[in-house]
């Protein structure tokens, strides 16, 4: 087949064969070579080809053999997020991958139960060994080790081993394997790695002594040359590879691009990664040396029969030295050899030829010892003492080779394979009818090539091997003897055997992939594998320990010579020299046989697809050889002579909907697609009909694809009919509107006149549309009516007749049952009747008697009176009663208005008399007070006046000149200022470049620092998962070790500051809180200055050795800057100090003139109060009589009820009580009566002002408590100032009292006067007084600022001038450097200042709550002192209890911390507390319960619970840290106790938001910063966790929901893969959809919600859901091509739009989250536009700004067309893409990190909740706690 060119078939007029049919475009490039609908040589060829050079793929299955193709170029296919994208994903649905196949192994082993192999063949070059390498990592990443450390990175150790050992340069390969293996990977229960096992078979020996051109010997040789300079390896005098024999003969020594110094470190490594410590590997590189210089030994020729070695051969002596062994008996026996006949011994020399011989036998023999050592040692590494449960074998063995001379190598190559071809071959017959019996259709045997007779001609008794042995026992055998017994025994007897024409030395064998012909030169010496017996003797008198190790398992030969195997076996402890290499290479085949059998295989195939090396090239005659030879090809015959072609029902009917008509479908899939089936393929044999699957012949797919495509062809044509008769009648419709307009002016009337018509019309059709449907409705009934009567009757009859014989016979027996009733009672009736009858005739006849007598007596007239008598008497007595109530009545309504009268008089006559006290009590107080002395003192001031106006004429004066002074004092200074302000901008447009070169810098600086802010907080976060991770492991190991043993260690308490120093270890550590840490220092843990324990410090100094000089610098700078500022302060402080003596001296002087400062004002409010307490005691007096006057009118008469106590005056005790139940004689006016409300709202009115008058006295007794220290402090440092100016002393009164001027006339216009002046006068001074002290401050400031700014210039100046002598990097540097340095000072003195303010603040704090104690003690004790004993209260007073006022404390006893956390976070179930209590509600009791313990100022009790609380949420989290909402809960709840911490910690920057009550709850005694670092740890672990949790419920969700699901059914349309998933899914799996997806958003939110977490953080956590959506699909859309095409970008835009929905829901659209969706959008946008133009290309460019450039093309490489209007992306549109973005700077991974987890941040969110008000359920059991 040829490309790209058009090719002209004749048709054979004899077969009249018609050439291959090629399949439709939408099935090119399809993943697996069975789902062609044409399967022949040139398909198969052009999908691999469209596939590996246009496509850029490798890997292809066909069936269950996946085809790997080299593509000679390094493609990022096999990273770490590869591996984590194919893990647990069904083989058919991720494109095709060697970890595919790795993973279905891997799951059918943990799901089947059954040992796996994987078989890796191919040619030399094919990549064999990369891809059972890949396989291997595979395995050790997705699994993992178990108990033993670093088992998987073992077993990869071991590849570059074997490479260096057994690998070499070929003219096909660069590093091509010289030897088959089989490495069994075995497992635990938990299918974990344990360990390791490796087979090897037919190591190639020859090629240490003999190279071809262009090749190399091992990778080991040339490792050693190139690494002989290093000083360990002197001592095996090795050199240039050119100068030693071993190495020289390909004259190619390098590899391109591979260097050998760097691949001898890799080696190296991995021995001792295996436990080959370095002893060991010396002496292994001193073998290899010794076999190089062994190579090099030259025989020289002594006669025609023997040889010999001169005596100073340099190479054989090194060898002899470094082999430890005798220089002149290993020269001897090279020349010579030993034979023995039964009765002697002689020494035979040799010829130089066989001495050469002898040579290169000895150093083959020593290099396969070593490489069986080096292998048994590796297993033995590898080998694991846990059991082993199940294994994968992974076979990396040669494929059929076929050379121009093929000799004994390829023979037992090609018979390998042989071998592995009916291995395979029965493996796929096997499978295909399993396939069918499966589905339950018929089959027929199908036939496939059957090798079994080409191995019995191999192996068979009398076979080519047996033959071959028979020969090497011969004492003359040879290899023309043997080729004679061949050709006498197969020779035209057996077909597949036959003969060269012209040659008598070589054989043909027709193997399975081709004829071969084997030359039978050497075939015999390489099955014997002789070396000499006197060699080995020599060898083993060695004292070299290795090399006595090497041959300590050889026999004792029984003749001279002994035959070596060329393969190896780990596990054999003896070896059988007498079998020859074909005996056990046949022997070792079987045992590898019986292995893969007992296995379950999985194939790859490796092609090697040119002979150039050339990167994605692909040579059809070298890839249909190889497809042949690796029985791909046979595959594809056997699928093609069944049913290659295999669909689901569903699949089926989604892809061919068009054929169907609506009436077509059915309910039942299968029949529906049954029913196309036999209408469209008329022949029934082209299909089977299976139980889940419909099985197509070769072809029928296309067929179907035809018919598809002619239907949509049909539907095409139809849409553009009807669009262009839209079109048409759309331009018919504007004519006829243009027409309509024109004339619709004069058919205006008509066209009335014709609506009037057509509504009648409309309305007489509606009229008998309704009729009609009446009759027709009514008929219908009618039927429906006798039809249902028909069907009751008929279907009743029958119950009926059943019916009524059961009637019949109930009725029987009721017949019978009520007439013997009826009997009875009957009976009973009469007899009643006649015993009625007789009562009544007797008690007629008593009547009658009683009727006679009451007649006679009616008839008397005494009767009558005596009955008259008795009812007057009572009428007289009811009409008494009724007179006297009324007289009763009108007397107390009398009463009752003259008392009102009374009472409303005695009101007015009450408030007179008050406002009349009032008036006149003023006025006395102002005429007592002002009269008397009103004409002395206006005398005296006036003198005061004239006094006043001479001394502010003077103090005028004096100001002028003061002023005067002063302004010449302040220009001196502003030109001084002046001068150092020139001064220092010349000092500054110096430094003004340098400055902005800084501050640019600095602006980058701050940039990157935030970035690396950013990506430092990543990485601290990740390390702190890994460590949590770690830890976990840790644990869990010491539990194993430990489980039988259980120890109880009481006692054991761990302190805070070990905590933080545990669980923090690696953060960035506050070490300059110095006062924080004596805060919480405890007696088992001080810190160092520098806030680490002694224990950290010592081991922080030998962390941060190398960073002890930068630190040192930086603290010495900052000393000695600290230094010079210290002795300023001490400067500026001793000034400070003297002024203030002087002060207190003044203050001591004066102290008794402050004393009566401000007395008037206190006089005047103790007035005020005696007022109020007077006023209050009258209100008193009122309230007692309103009282005693309403006890009057109840009890007029002094009368009580019983219970009462009445004293003889008629008033009432005030304690008597009154009897509610009893009843008085008299009546009085109750509740509801007007004078009884009068009264009532009287006793209210009093009482409210008897209130308000009670809260007026307290708040001016707490007023005058609280101002009078303030106001006498004031006016007492006013008036020592007035009287230090003024020179004199207030006027006093004669008790020494200062006069109140306030009093002095009634205007108060003198005092005003006098007022002002003093005010003014001590304005002017103060004035003068501060302008003066701030003038001296901004000097001795502005002085300083001199010294510091020219100190500064000094040092910026000496900084520029070494700075410019240094080159521009390191000026850079030093600038930078200088810079930090600077910094650096100046936080450790921001940092001091803040200790001083904190310590302040703490101080300032516990004062301000003594202070309060005091206050409130004080006003307790004044209150109690000023309330004067009164008289006793006439009637009682209710006393109220007021409510306990709580402090947000709880109070336990020490001890019961473990009690608190069991009930509180180790039994709490998350789900009932967060829906029936307080969110966040263990977190308050906890800190309630931390604010008790601090204070108590209990540092221990303190330490104790934070640690037991951390300990304990861990511990719940590391039981039941995979449920969701157990995470949630406490990560709300950690937060919440962490914000707490701050919220209650004091500092400035967590109170801004706190009540007063609040901030009276905060620590007073304990810092706990450190703390809340470890909190701010736990809670990053406990995100962590959440996240892992939501991952593992999306994971399972993301691609069937995003990608596979079809939201529209039949309307998007799929590919017809018919891919024969192998799945290894278990059935019964749910299926998947958007809606899943977001019920699952939905179900994360609202539990999120529920437990309060803070909305920044569910903001943060759906960010990194959506990310984890994004990554996983857009991962999975790179990985499978089917899925990339035009509709299924319609899709995923459509559910990422429920996504944004979702979103905007919630109201989380600000959240981020959107963004994180954008590669997915662009993704999916990628998929849609049009791709064909370079404008397209830009177009993409631009649009495609989240993806990669190795996104976009991959995506543009997998766009698949579905159906046959699409096209294509071409390769040079491609090319454009590349081109155009290959600018960018981005990331070369093409798959994102879907294990990425962003940084979390907590910021701190405030809570209203006052501690107080908190209530403990009873359902926590927390009875044990005291509120406080």
């Amino acid at each position: 087949m040829i490309w790209n060119q058009n090719v002209e078939h004749k048709i054979d007029p004899q077969t009249n064969s018609l050439p291959p049919l090629r399949n439709p475009d939408i099935l090119v490039g399809e993943n697996d070579l069975t789902a062609l609908s044409y399967l022949h040589e040139p398909a198969v060829l052009h999908n691999l080809k469209v596939r590996f050079v246009e496509s850029k793929m490798i890997y292809t299955y066909c069936g269950i053999v996946l085809v790997a193709i080299n593509p000679y170029e390094s493609i990022p296919i096999y990273d770490h997020d590869i591996i984590n994208a194919y893990s647990g994903q069904n083989m058919g649905d991720m494109d095709p991958h060697i970890f595919a196949v790795a993973e279905e192994a891997y799951k059918q082993m943990a799901r089947d139960q059954r040992n796996q192999s994987i078989i890796v063949s191919g040619e030399s070059g094919a990549g064999k060994t990369v891809s059972a390498k890949y396989a291997m990592r595979y395995f050790a990443t997705v699994s993992g080790s178990s108990s033993e450390a670093n088992v998987e990175e073992r077993v990869l150790a071991s590849s570059p081993i074997m490479e260096a050992i057994g690998n070499a340069k070929t003219t096909r390969n660069d590093n091509s394997s010289r030897f088959g293996k089989y490495i069994e990977i075995g497992f635990d229960k938990n299918y974990h790695i344990v360990g390791a096992n490796m087979r090897t078979y037919l190591l190639e020996k020859s090629r240490v002594v003999f190279q071809a051109t262009e090749e190399r010997n091992y990778h080991i040789f040339y490792q050693l040359c190139a690494s002989s300079h290093l000083p360990e390896f002197k001592t095996l005098q090795l050199g240039n590879a050119d100068d030693f024999h071993c190495t020289n003969q390909g004259g190619s020594p390098v590899i391109e691009g591979v260097d050998d110094a760097k691949e001898m470190c890799s080696t190296r490594k991995a021995f001792s990664l295996l436990g080959i410590n370095e002893t060991y590997q010396m002496e292994l590189f001193q073998i290899l040396a010794a076999l190089l210089h062994l190579g090099n030994v030259e025989v020289e020729e002594r006669s025609a029969d023997s040889s010999t070695i001169l005596p100073d051969n340099s190479h054989l002596t090194v060898f002899c030295e470094l082999m430890g062994v005798a220089y002149q008996d290993m020269s001897h026996w090279l020349c010579h050899r030993k034979l023995k006949t039964a009765t002697e011994t002689y020494v035979k020399p040799l010829s130089k030829v066989h001495a050469v011989n002898a040579r290169d036998a000895l150093a083959k023999h020593i290099y396969a010892k070593l490489f069986s050592w080096i292998v048994d040692h590796i297993n033995e590494t590898l080998r694991s003492a846990v059991k082993q449960h199940s294994f994968i074998g992974v076979l990396d063995i040669y494929g059929f080779e076929t050379f121009h001379i093929n000799s004994f190598e390829q023979f037992c190559i090609n018979y390998a394979n042989e071998k592995l071809q009916q291995q395979f071959n029965m493996h796929v017959f096997k499978l295909e009818q399993e396939e069918y019996m499966k589905e339950e259709i018929p089959w027929t045997l199908i036939d496939f090539y059957d090798n079994h007779p080409c191995k019995d001609l191999i192996e068979a008794k009398m076979g080519v091997l047996d033959l071959l042995d028979e020969e090497c026992k011969m004492p003359k055998g040879s290899d023309d003897t043997w080729a004679q017994k061949l050709y006498n025994t197969f020779l035209k007897k057996n077909d597949l055997f036959d003969k060269p024409r012209m040659s008598n030395k070589a054989f043909i064998i027709l193997h399975f992939a081709d004829k071969v012909e084997y030359q039978c030169e050497g075939f015999l010496e390489k099955n014997k594998d002789t070396v000499n017996e006197e060699q080995i003797i020599v060898l083993k008198l060695s004292k070299f320990d290795l090399l006595l190790e090497l041959f300590s398992d050889e026999e004792k030969p029984a003749g001279s010579l002994t035959s070596r195997s060329k393969m190896t076996r780990p596990v054999q402890a003896q070896r059988d020299h007498k079998k020859t290499v074909g005996t056990q290479f046949r022997n070792s085949l079987h045992l590898l046989m019986e292995t893969l059998n007992g296995t379950t295989p999985h194939y790859v195939r490796c092609i090697k697809p040119n002979d150039l090396k050339s990167p994605f090239m692909m040579d059809p005659m070298r890839a249909v050889q190889q497809l042949r030879a690796c029985g791909v090809l046979e595959t594809i015959r056997i699928s093609a002579a069944g049913f290659p072609s295999r669909w689901t029902y569903q699949e089926f009917f989604n892809r061919y909907r068009v054929l169907m008509k609506q009436k077509d479908i059915l309910s039942d899939r299968k029949q529906t697609c049954r029913n196309v089936l036999e209408k469209w393929v008329q022949d029934q044999d082209k299909y089977q009909f299976g139980k889940s699957k419909i099985f197509f012949r070769a072809g029928q797919v296309a067929y179907l694809e035809k018919l598809r495509s002619d239907k949509l062809k049909k539907a095409c044509v139809r849409i553009q009919k009807t669009i262009r008769c839209w079109l048409a009648r759309k331009r018919y419709l504007r004519m006829r509107q243009a027409a309509i307009t024109i004339q619709k002016n004069t058919r205006g009337y008509q066209a009335r006149c014709l609506v009037v018509f057509l509504r009648r019309t409309r309305a007489a059709v509606i009229i008998q549309k309704n009729q009609r449907m009446l009759v027709a409705r009514r008929r219908y009934q009618q039927q429906r009516s006798a039809s249902i009567t028909m069907q009751r009757l008929l279907r009743a009859y029958q119950a009926r007749q059943t019916y009524r014989k059961l009637l019949y016979e109930h009725k029987v027996l009721t017949i019978q049952r009520w007439v013997r009733g009826w009997l009875a009672r009957r009976r009973c009736r009469r007899s009643l009747r006649a015993v009625v009858y007789l009562q009544s005739c007797v008690r007629r006849v008593a009547a009658r008697r009683e009727l006679r007598k009451l007649r006679v007596e009616a008839r008397s007239v005494e009767h009558f009176k005596t009955l008259n008598v008795g009812m007057e008497n009572k009428i007289m007595q009811l009409q008494r009663k009724v007179d006297e109530q009324h007289k009763e009545n009108r007397e107390l309504s009398e009463r009752l208005r003259t008392v009102e009268r009374s009472r409303a008089a005695e009101s007015e006559r009450l408030g007179r008399e008050v406002e009349r006290l009032r008036v006149a009590e003023e006025e006395s107080r102002v005429k007592a007070d002002g009269v008397p002395s009103l004409l002395e003192q206006l005398s005296f001031l006036r003198q005061e006046l004239e006094t006043t106006r001479e001394e502010k004429e003077a103090i005028q004066e004096q100001a002028r000149t003061y002023r005067a002074d002063t302004e010449k004092v302040v220009s001196e200074l502003n030109e001084n200022n002046s001068l150092l302000i020139t001064e220092k901008d010349n000092m500054n447009q110096l430094i003004q470049e340098q400055r902005q070169q800084i501050a640019e810098s600095k602006a980058k600086d701050g940039m990157q620092l935030e970035s690396d802010l950013r990506e430092e907080r990543d990485h601290y976060q990740s390390l702190l998962s890994e460590y949590t991770h770690l830890k976990e492991r840790h644990a869990d190991l010491k539990e194993e070790m430990t489980i039988s043993v259980i120890t109880n260690k009481p006692g054991h308490r761990r302190t805070d500051s070990n905590y933080s120093s545990n669980e923090s270890e690696g953060t960035p550590s506050s070490g300059f809180a110095e006062g924080r840490n004596s805060s919480v220092k405890t007696p088992s843990s001080t810190r160092s200055s520098s806030g680490f324990t002694e224990s950290e410090t010592r081991s922080l100094r030998g962390d941060d050795a190398s960073h002890q000089d930068a630190v040192d610098m930086s603290v010495l700078l900052k000393l000695q800057r600290r230094v010079t500022e210290l002795e300023q302060d001490k400067q500026t402080l001793q000034r400070h100090l003297d002024k203030r003596e002087e002060a207190q001296q003044d203050q001591v002087q004066n102290a008794e003139k402050q004393k009566t400062a401000g007395r008037a004002e206190l006089d005047l409010e103790a007035l005020k109060r005696q007022e109020l307490e007077s006023e209050n005691k009258r209100l008193k007096t009122n309230l007692a009589d309103l009282r005693q006057s309403l006890a009057t009118v109840s009890n007029p008469g002094g009368k009580t009820s019983p219970g009462g106590k009445t004293s003889p005056g008629g008033k009432t005790n005030p304690g008597a009580k009154t009897n509610p139940g009893g009843k008085n004689s008299t009546s009085s006016p109750g509740p509801g009566s007007a004078p009884y409300t009068v009264l009532l709202e009287q006793l209210n009115s009093s009482n409210e002002e008897l209130e308000v008058r009670k809260e007026e006295v307290l708040l001016l007794r707490s007023h005058l408590v609280r101002q009078e220290v303030l106001k006498h402090n004031k006016e007492a440092y006013g008036e020592m100032h007035k009287m230090i100016h003024l020179g004199e002393t207030p006027p006093k009164e004669a008790d020494g009292s200062t006069p109140d001027y306030h009093k002095l006339n009634e205007d108060g216009e003198l005092w005003l006067a006098y007022d002002g002046l003093k005010e003014t006068n001590s304005l002017l001074v103060s004035q003068l007084q501060v302008q003066d002290k701030r003038h001296e401050e901004e000097v001795e400031e502005l002085k300083e600022e001199v010294l510091r700014v020219r100190e500064e210039n000094r040092q910026q100046q000496q900084f520029l001038s070494q700075s410019l002598l240094l080159p521009q990097e390191a000026r850079i540097e030093a600038s930078l450097h200088h810079e930090i340095t600077r910094l650096t000072s100046d936080n450790l003195d921001l940092m001091e200042q803040q200790e001083k303010q904190d310590k302040m603040i703490r101080k300032l704090k516990k004062q301000l709550k003594v202070y309060v104690k005091r206050v409130e003690e004080y006003e307790a004790s004044g209150q109690m002192e000023r309330v004067a004993p009164g008289p006793e209260p006439r009637s009682p007073v209710g006393i109220t209890r007021k409510e306990r006022d709580f402090q947000g404390m709880l109070e336990y006893r020490r001890g019961d911390e473990s009690k608190l956390l069991k009930s509180l976070v180790v039994e709490l179930k998350p789900r009932g507390v967060a829906v029936n209590f307080l969110p966040g509600l263990p977190a308050y009791i906890l800190f309630m319960c931390l604010r008790h313990a601090d204070y108590s100022n209990d540092d221990q009790r303190v330490s104790i619970l934070l640690n037991s609380t951390i300990n304990s949420i861990k511990g719940v989290l590391k039981r039941r840290g995979d449920d969701f909402e157990t995470v949630s809960f406490w990560l709300a709840n950690t937060c919440r106790f962490l914000h707490c911490l701050k919220q209650y910690s004091g500092e400035e920057a967590f109170v801004k938001n706190n009540t007063p009550r609040q901030n009276e709850h905060c620590l007073c005694n304990f810092d706990l910063s450190e703390y809340r670092q470890v909190l701010s740890d736990l809670a990053i672990q406990n995100y962590q966790q959440l996240v892992r949790c939501m991952e593992e419920a999306l994971q399972p969700m993301i691609v069937p929901g995003m990608l596979e699901h079809e939201n529209f059914q039949g309307v998007l349309g799929s590919k017809p893969t018919g891919l024969r998933k192998r799945t290894s899914s278990f059935p019964g799996e749910a299926v998947y959809t958007v809606d899943s997806i977001l019920q699952q958003l939905g179900l994360v939110h609202a539990t999120l919600i529920q437990h309060d977490v803070d909305p920044e953080l569910i903001k943060q956590g759906v960010r990194q859901q959506f990310y984890i959506i994004c990554s996983v699909t857009l991962n999975n859309l790179l990985l499978r091509k089917d899925m990339c095409s035009w509709s299924k970008g319609l899709q995923i835009r459509y559910n990422v739009w429920q996504l944004e929905e979702w979103l905007e829901e919630r109201g989380l659209s600000d959240c981020g989250a959107k963004e994180m969706l954008e590669p997915l959008i662009q993704a999916a946008q990628l998929l849609q536009v049009k791709k064909k133009t370079e404008e397209d290309a830009q177009a993409i460019c631009t649009m495609c700004s989240a993806l990669t450039t190795v996104q976009i093309v991959k995506v543009l490489s997998l766009y698949t067309p579905v159906i046959e209007f699409e096209e294509r992306v071409s390769i040079s549109f491609i090319r454009t893409i590349q081109a155009l973005l290959k600018g960018r700077v981005e990331s070369p991974l093409l798959l994102m990190d879907a294990k990425k987890i962003f940084s979390v941040t907590f910021p701190f969110t405030h809570s209203p909740l006052a501690l107080e008000t908190i209530q403990i359920p009873s359902s926590l059991n927390l009875g044990f706690l005291t509120r406080v």
